[in-house]
């Protein structure tokens, strides 16, 4: 067992570290609030590409991505791999078309006002701002359960000290901190996971005594046939791709960028980066549970799986190696919550201009960073009552899967309206919800409607999969029933940038 006073100290000192250099980067180059929530045409393609390898690189890859490997096996690690890099994928040809339509904008919610009206817009910033608070929650819950199983460090002492630094760099530096810290830890990262994981198989023996070992305990876990793990995997790429098509992180990044080129080349090469990463952190919880004691049933009092690569750890590493690790979880989950942080400031500072009279820049910056403080106050309370990191996404994930493709599908469609998108997210989400086992006491519970629902899917692909393709084959049909058309060239005179009095204003 690591000091928990040793753990807390480096702890302090990674933190003051980055924090530092997120402080010193952005004094001076933070004078108006546009350079504080998109740093606008500011980075080139290698910073672009590092910054989306290190904000998809939270700390819930070394916990939900083993989580789900020790759960459903090789076939569920697959569909990880493949769901994280579908998003970057669908961005690469997304982003280039949202700097054409939208070329002062700085958010989706923006947007989805803009296109398709308050009644979609009060819906997609309801989900929108869900997913990323729940991912953020997730973090710290991921590390702070990290610290407390590898160095008996209270929780609330590990989500206090990550929350309270990483905010006070974003808070200060805006955008332009997060990409910063966010280059420096994707370079110090990307070679500590593959070292991480060529020292767990040597340690066991190498990769014969890996393969023997999860055989001997759960062959079906190295099954790519296995039905339930292929039914997990499915779900899991539904769910991934629907909930970071709706996540205001990647909007933000898409106007960072230098330019058409850089953005796309920059989600190109994450595609990439970010499957091969996944594939070996979900490698982990299979390994874990073929060597130590891995429950997997979330109803257990004992359930551990979603520590499943600390436990891992703790049977194959010297002590000095498992508190480096720890490090490494700690700067994976800085890269993503001041990634996080700035992206739900970001959609309350672009849609303050209608909600305000004629709001001052001083006025949008300050708004910015009151609610950064309220974000990461709620999320550290939340993290301290989560127990699953994987299912604290999967509520969020649902929502995702629902909206993603009405949203998204109008900034190529003319025909598709506010109503019609609406519908066929509510419509996906509904059906999505009769399926969902996470809620299934309270749903349940609603009068008439509880005792009509058919049997829950405990593999979530019929709600995952189900919420993404209702959803799409109405929007398909909405847009190709209406008569109306939309001009997406009055996008770009609706939505301007808020450092010019400009920003974009209820009718």
């Amino acid at each position: 067992m690591v000091s928990s006073m040793l753990a807390l100290g480096l702890t302090v000192l990674t933190l003051v570290a980055f924090s530092g250099l997120g402080l010193w980067h952005s004094r001076g180059r933070v004078g108006s609030v546009e350079d504080l929530i998109t740093a606008r045409d500011s980075v080139g393609p290698r910073r672009l590409t590092a910054t989306l390898l290190a904000s998809v690189m939270g700390v819930w890859i070394l916990l939900s991505a083993p989580e789900a490997g020790a759960s459903f096996g090789i076939a569920a690690v697959v569909g990880y791999a493949i769901g994280e890099a579908l998003p970057m994928l669908a961005y690469a040809k997304i982003g280039p078309r949202v700097r054409e339509v939208i070329p002062d904008g700085h958010s989706l919610t923006e947007y989805a006002h803009a296109r398709y009206g308050a009644a979609m817009y009060a819906f997609v910033l309801l989900v929108s701002a869900l997913y990323m608070f729940v991912f953020l929650a997730a973090e710290l819950t991921g590390i702070s359960r990290a610290l407390a199983l590898i160095a008996e460090v209270p929780q609330w002492q590990t989500a206090v000290l990550v929350g309270g630094f990483v905010l006070l760099y974003t808070g200060y530096g805006g955008l332009r901190a997060s990409i910063f810290t966010d280059t420096i830890q994707a370079i110090i990262v990307l070679p500590l996971v593959v070292l991480a994981a060529a020292g767990a198989i040597l340690a066991l023996g190498g990769p014969g005594a890996v393969y023997t070992g999860i055989a001997s305990t759960n062959p079906t876990l190295l099954d790519p046939g296995f039905w339930p793990g292929l039914q997990f995997g499915l779900a899991l790429a539904f769910a991934i791709l629907g909930a970071e098509l709706i996540n205001q992180t990647w909007w933000q990044r898409i106007y960072a960028g230098a330019d058409d080129e850089t953005v796309r080349r920059g989600f190109l090469r994450a595609a990439i980066g970010n499957g091969l990463i996944i594939l070996v952190a979900a490698l982990f919880g299979v390994i874990a549970a073929g060597h130590t004691n891995v429950v997997t049933d979330p109803a257990s009092a004992g359930y551990n799986a979603d520590v499943s690569f600390f436990l891992l750890l703790g049977e194959t590493f010297p002590e000095w190696l498992v508190l480096v690790v720890v490090l490494l979880a700690l700067l994976l989950v800085m890269s993503s919550v001041d990634t996080l942080f700035n992206a739900l400031s970001s959609l309350v500072t672009a849609d303050l201009p209608r909600l305000l009279e004629e709001p001052t820049d001083r006025t949008l910056a300050l708004g910015s960073r009151v609610f950064t403080v309220a974000v990461a106050i709620a999320a550290i309370y939340v993290s301290l009552e989560a127990r699953s990191v994987l299912r604290l996404f999967f509520l969020a994930d649902l929502l995702g899967a629902a909206v993603a493709f009405p949203l998204i599908y109008g900034l190529f469609s003319r025909r598709l309206t506010g109503p019609g998108a609406l519908v066929s997210s509510l419509a996906g989400l509904a059906f999505g919800l009769a399926y969902f086992p996470d809620l299934r006491e309270y749903i349940t519970a609603i009068p008439i409607v509880g005792d009509a629902l058919p049997v829950a899917d405990p593999f979530y692909l019929t709600s995952f999969g189900g919420a993404f393709l209702i959803s799409t084959l109405l929007t398909l049909s909405a847009s190709r029933l209406s008569r109306s058309t939309f001009d997406h060239d009055g996008l770009s005179e609706t939505v301007r940038r808020l450092d010019d009095g400009s920003g974009e204003r209820a009718d």
